[in-house]
């Protein structure tokens, strides 16, 4: 089977050819054979010699057109042209059983003319944190980036401390961000930025390029993509951390995972990332940093288009947004009506949940068990505020009595948007430190898990726990 690779054939210019270098004794430790199945990628490519020989043999044609992307963009707020896959290449495309070609990314692939004095490396812990979270949020029906395969390594690297290096085969629709349209733009390279445009309206933007204006086209759909993803993340409590603008995708999916965290008690101020001192991502933000990026990659679709057709694209942001989060929220209580009511149940919800710190998920877990009627003492000692939340319930009650609906289907379908198991930072930490010392039982049982998020299963009952104190609000740091 052969790789397409149209990016480093097409746009040459807009990167580096680059090769891979290999690591100390590297190790193929995890298989994602049901992603490999989907794109039809021969089963003979990843047993240990085979993927080893394909990445850093001399004649390797998966490495033939290996290549850095070149890209620039806002990290926390500030402008940065300096940027690029420092660690990264793009293998090349793959096409899924429908046709749609998908990128195969080596994310800790060694030095790249962008990896700015860095060893090029990607670290066990957060290659691991990247399956594991990718994995989850897919199986969630949240858009995100796919991990395909996992290599270990004993060569050392050194971030806060002597850690080992590892390596990922990383699967996208693409890799294009933000900040390649950005970089592009304010370098004022427009015959490049040209060039980038007409490759993703034919590789994906096709649609496009069927209306009057292409580019406005293209537009709206990445705001709507976004907007649609952003929704997503804040109604199943996923937070980011690091939403700079080349960390962000034009297809609208979860990309560049770094210290991202699922909320445990509910804070909507709560911040994963031990780097953002100011609270700029912090889950809350989320959804105004949204549009504050979309407001940057716009710059870049100035030559195209007027201020007008700008403002018309980005003014859909927040009404998708807004329309998304509710319909989940709704879905999530069990509440299919889109009225006042409705909207009151949810928002006191969300307030008395967070006003009692409570733990995100598990809340939403309780309501599958509550019927129309009776007392439902689990749900209320589960809060300090006790009336107020026996008040709620019998609001909830009546609301959801009112709508006629069979208790068993509708606790049913509340269950399949509730998961039962989310990545916990504190999980991801013990596994994470049990392949450190070459023992991967916990990531793999872990990862079983998080592909059956919504499923009860009482040999699961561990990891539907609240994490323990010393587990909550993890912290992470951006170094990988």
């Amino acid at each position: 089977m052969n790789l397409d690779h149209s990016y480093a054939t097409q746009l040459g210019d807009l990167g580096a050819l680059t090769k891979p270098l290999s690591v100390a004794n590297p190790q193929l430790i995890e298989v994602n054979h049901t992603l490999r199945e989907a794109l039809q990628l021969p089963a003979s490519w990843f047993t240990q010699s085979s993927i080893m020989s394909m990445l850093f043999g001399n004649t390797s044609s998966l490495t033939k057109h290996s290549f850095a992307q070149k890209y620039g963009g806002h990290q926390f707020g500030g402008w940065n042209p300096d940027l690029g896959d420092g660690r990264g290449l793009l293998l090349g495309e793959a096409k899924d059983q429908q046709g749609n070609p998908w990128d195969l990314h080596l994310k800790g692939a060694g030095p790249t003319p962008y990896s700015r004095f860095a060893d090029g490396r990607a670290v066990l812990r957060s290659t691991l944190r990247e399956f594991l979270a990718s994995e989850a949020l897919h199986h969630m029906g949240i858009p995100t980036s796919r991990a395909l395969c996992l290599i270990t390594s004993d060569e050392p690297v050194y971030r806060e401390k002597q850690e080992k290096a590892a390596m990922m085969i990383r699967v996208s629709q693409s890799h294009i961000r933000f900040g390649h349209f950005e970089y592009f733009y304010h370098n004022g390279e427009l015959d490049k930025l040209e060039k980038l445009f007409d490759y993703c309206f034919e590789r994906h933007f096709s649609d496009c390029l069927q209306t009057e204006s292409p580019h406005l086209a293209m537009l709206e759909k990445i705001v709507t993509d976004t907007a649609t993803l952003i929704a997503k993340w804040q109604a199943f409590g996923f937070n980011h951390g690091v939403m700079n603008t080349d960390n962000m995708s034009i297809h609208g999916i979860t990309f560049d995972f770094g210290p991202y965290a699922f909320l445990d008690d509910f804070d909507p101020k709560f911040v994963c990332n031990h780097s953002d001192h100011q609270g700029r991502y912090a889950f809350e933000q989320q959804p105004g940093i949204g549009l504050w990026n979309l407001n940057a990659l716009a710059h870049a679709f100035t030559p195209y288009l007027s201020i007008e057709q700008i403002k018309s694209a980005l003014s859909q942001y927040e009404p998708r947004l807004m329309a998304e989060f509710s319909q989940l929220m709704r879905q999530k209580l069990g509440l299919y009506e889109n009225n006042h009511t409705t909207a009151e149940l949810v928002n006191r919800w969300l307030d008395l949940v967070s006003q009692d710190k409570r733990d995100y998920h598990i809340s939403f877990r309780l309501l599958c068990d509550i019927d129309e009627q009776g007392a439902h003492p689990k749900l209320v000692d589960h809060f300090i505020q006790r009336e107020a939340a026996q008040a709620w319930l019998t609001q909830y009650q009546q609301a959801i009595r009112a709508q006629g609906t069979d208790t068993q289907e509708r606790q049913a379908q509340m269950r399949k948007v509730n998961p039962a198991y989310v990545l916990r930072n504190y999980q991801a930490q013990l596994a994470i430190d049990a392949a450190e010392q070459g023992d991967f039982t916990h990531f793999r049982m872990l990862l079983q898990v998080l592909q059956q998020p919504f499923e009860s299963k009482p040999e699961y009952a561990e990891f539907a726990k609240p994490p323990p104190d010393w587990g909550k609000h993890m912290e992470i740091s951006c170094s990988s």
